[in-house]
């Protein structure tokens, strides 16, 4: 007889993930003692059923006479029982009894059943083994019924479409949902402050955090290398979240924190260790050394970081919402991290992350807020100022090329203006940017050894290594390092200024690109004279550019004919044509600024560039030099009649425009604008007659002096403070303001206080223009009088 095969079904493997580790075991530990107590019983069942077939064979028959009738049975009491109902019983009984029934016996047991008789008994078993093999019940959710949709097909295949079924609850059954939830008990009512408890609040909370960031301070100040916490615990005080006071407490520590490194900083760069140096024991004072650097530039580098994200987070602050800071404190807080940045930019040039702190700085320049672009403005101003090697300098200005660059050359003014503060006063201009200097070629062993002695080569190598010590004892850079520096930033300033000449001759950087060119002509490589010379001219005659612009141009050619252009044979006749055209332009007003570049372009064209001058050309414009001293400002006309003093000086055969009789054939022409062929030499300068009664003191002076032929000695010679000083400070220093008009007198002239417009001269100051002025007429002696008078 063949065991049935158990029918049973293996386990899911979702059902076995509800189950544990131990549960697992112990199934499987089940299921094998359950296979062989099986198998046990079933051998036994087999040789119980052998042995009874074998006694039946075995016995004789038994006649039926001899069996025992049974005795009779109440037929009656038989019938009630069968009659006896299943309902009268209860279900309870019944099934204890069929189980009786079923382990009765071997014989009357249903042996269609494979399973043994005590298959559910085990040795051994606990409560604790009970309670592990019982299934464990987990909160599933109730699965829900899903709509299958048609399909969709696309270019990957058809996709399956289904969505959930709908549930529509019942009256009853959100009745039950609602009896189910609980009662939300009422909260208790909050107490809200009035204005003043919040004000009181506030304050103090910010005296509390006030005196927490102080303490903090002093302490990493009186021990830096041993606070580098308390530095982290500061640092973490810029996120403040405490609404009502973040914003003030978040400007308080970054302005600390700036002050801190100020002063902890160390005077060198810090820079990383190498796994060797890390891998090497060192003593203990180096390792604490080691740990504060590492420390401290950790802590830099977060800080830079936290304002960095205080200007972005400004810069964003249309589609930032945060509930701490407000949108309109987002700018408060970025202009205190601009003025630390540019605070750690001048003050920390030689620690990490300059250079970092300077492509923050330098694009904020051509900001829209001109607070913020004014801050960065001068900052980059005065780090051009102090930068003496170079470094900081070539990066600012690799910063401002590319942003004029990027920006298709739509920036301010100021941010080119900038570039006339750098230092850069001497270049190598014969060598190229990217080989500035080919490097010097070393001996050779094999050379030293042929061409040198034993006694050269040792001292030829006592020299280099003396020379190598001295260089690093002195700790500083070397020329020729320097002129490097300084070639690549003014060819990299250059490359700006060429592009906008050539793409951008309309922009509004045209000024400041022709100021820069006045300034740094003189250190333009030879190669780009016939070019540039060309671009000024076609500029000028375009007449497209303002009077100030044309007047740079002009300047800007003569810078480059001054300097290395001596050498080129050029005649720059355009150029002197188209100044003395426009000297008449020049404002009579109080906006005369423009005098200044004409009087260094006159300083430029005339004086510098004497011996290719022509004497008609010298003539022309002393004449009308004095022709416009008539009717311009007092400033403007000292620092004209001074510029002639010195044409006179430089050209002695000018001397003939003082003289009423001509000199030649021919009409003076002043309406003509070519100097060559306007006959100055038949006029003369009758405007300084009428100077010598102006009502300015120090242009009577001049004008007298001019008359007498600008003598350096004797009594109509100037006075030193006037002799000794240029046209352009002369200008400068009796210029006129719109508040006071204060112009600074020489030492000879001593000056009481100034009353209003008009100022008061001492006595001292009439005695020297008495003694100035002996041959004037006597109606400018009555005016000196009257100021004497009038100064009494």
């Amino acid at each position: 007889m063949k065991p049935r095969r158990n029918r049973k079904q293996a386990p899911s493997f979702r059902k076995l993930l509800k189950t544990s580790k131990i549960k697992l075991d112990n199934k499987l530990r089940n299921k094998q003692f359950k296979q062989e107590s099986s198998a046990k019983k079933r051998r036994k069942e087999q040789k119980k059923l052998r042995e009874a077939v074998r006694d039946v064979g075995s016995k004789a028959p038994v006649p039926l006479e001899r069996v025992k009738r049974k005795p009779p049975v109440n037929e009656d009491h038989e019938l009630e029982e069968e009659s006896m109902p299943l309902d009268m019983i209860d279900e309870d009984d019944l099934q204890l009894m069929r189980e009786m029934a079923q382990r009765a016996s071997f014989v009357t047991r249903d042996l269609s059943s494979s399973e043994p008789v005590h298959a559910t008994k085990r040795k051994g078993d606990s409560v604790i083994e009970k309670y592990e093999k019982m299934p464990r019940r987990m909160k599933m959710e109730p699965e829900k019924e899903v709509i299958h949709l048609l399909p969709i097909k696309d270019k990957s295949g058809i996709i399956p479409q289904s969505m959930e079924k709908p549930v529509v609850q019942t009256e009853d059954q959100e009745e039950e949902m609602e009896a189910e939830e609980p009662e939300v008990l009422p909260a208790e009512p909050v107490r809200v402050l009035s204005t003043e408890e919040l004000i009181e609040h506030r304050r103090a909370t910010l005296d509390q955090k006030k005196v927490h960031i102080a303490s903090l301070a002093s302490a990493i100040l009186a021990d830096p290398e041993n606070s580098i916490k308390k530095l982290k615990e500061l640092r973490v005080m810029v996120m403040e979240q405490d609404s009502t006071v973040a914003v003030t407490i978040r400007k308080l520590v970054l302005i600390s924190l700036m002050e801190i490194f100020k002063d902890i900083v160390p005077s060198y760069k810090i820079r990383p260790l190498t796994e060797e140096e890390k891998a090497a024991r060192v003593k203990k004072d180096t390792q604490k050394l080691r740990e504060f650097e590492e420390g401290l530039v950790s802590q830099y580098k977060f800080y830079l970081e936290n304002l960095e994200q205080t200007i972005k987070d400004w810069k964003q602050m249309k589609t930032k919402r945060n509930e701490v800071v407000s949108l309109k404190a987002y700018r408060g807080l970025a202009e205190v991290a601009v003025m630390c940045l540019c605070e750690l930019m001048l003050s920390l040039s030689h620690f990490n992350f300059h250079n970092n702190i300077i492509v923050l700085t330098v694009p904020l320049i051509d900001d829209k807020c001109k607070k913020i672009a004014d801050m960065c403005t001068e900052a980059v101003k005065k780090l051009f100022r102090q930068d003496k090697l170079g470094h900081s300098s070539l990066a600012a200005v690799k910063i401002i090329s590319g942003l004029v660059k990027s920006r298709n050359y739509c920036v301010r003014p100021e941010v080119l203006n900038i570039l006339l503060y750098l230092r850069i006063k001497e270049v190598d201009v014969k060598r190229d940017v990217e080989d500035i200097a080919p490097k010097q070629k070393m001996m050779t062993y094999k050379d030293k050894r042929k061409n040198l002695s034993r006694m050269q080569r040792k001292w030829k190598k006592t020299e280099e290594k003396l020379e190598r010590e001295l260089l690093e004892a002195e700790a500083s850079e070397s020329k020729e390092k320097k002129l490097k520096l300084h070639t690549e930033t003014l060819n990299i300033v250059f490359l700006t200024y060429f592009r906008i000449l050539k793409r951008a001759q309309k922009s509004v950087l045209l000024p400041a690109v022709l100021e820069g060119l006045a300034k740094f002509a003189h250190l333009i490589n030879l190669e780009f004279f016939d070019d540039l010379l060309v671009v000024l001219n076609k500029l000028i005659e375009s007449g497209d550019l303002t009077y100030r612009e044309s007047l740079h141009c002009v300047q800007t050619a003569f810078n480059i004919l001054s300097g290395q252009g001596d050498v080129l044979n050029i005649d720059p006749l355009n150029f002197y044509t188209h100044l003395y055209k426009t000297l008449f332009g020049l404002s009579a007003g109080s906006a005369n600024d423009d005098t200044v570049i004409a009087l260094q372009c006159l300083e430029l064209m005339l004086t510098k560039r004497r011996k290719q001058v022509s004497p008609q050309r010298a003539l022309a414009f002393i004449k009308r030099l004095s022709v416009l001293a008539l009717h311009v400002l007092p400033n403007s006309c000292i620092g004209i009649l001074s510029t002639n003093r010195g044409l006179l000086q430089t050209f002695p055969k000018t001397d003939i425009l003082l003289d009423n009789e001509s000199q030649g054939s021919g009409l003076y022409l002043p309406e003509l604008d070519e100097p060559e062929y306007c006959n100055a030499q038949n006029t003369a300068l009758w405007e300084l007659n009428m100077l010598q009664r102006h009502y300015h003191p120090v242009v009577r002076v001049f004008a007298a002096h001019l008359c007498a032929g600008a003598p350096s000695e004797g009594s109509s010679a100037l006075a030193a403070s006037l002799s000794r000083r240029s046209a352009v400070e002369l200008f400068s220093d009796y210029s006129m303001n719109e508040m006071n008009f204060n112009p600074p007198v020489p030492e000879t002239f001593p000056r009481t206080k100034s009353k209003g417009r008009a100022y008061v001269l001492s006595e001292d100051l009439h005695e020297m223009i008495e003694a100035q002025l002996r041959e004037v007429p006597s109606a400018d002696l009555d005016f000196a009088s009257q100021v004497k008078a009038s100064s009494s």
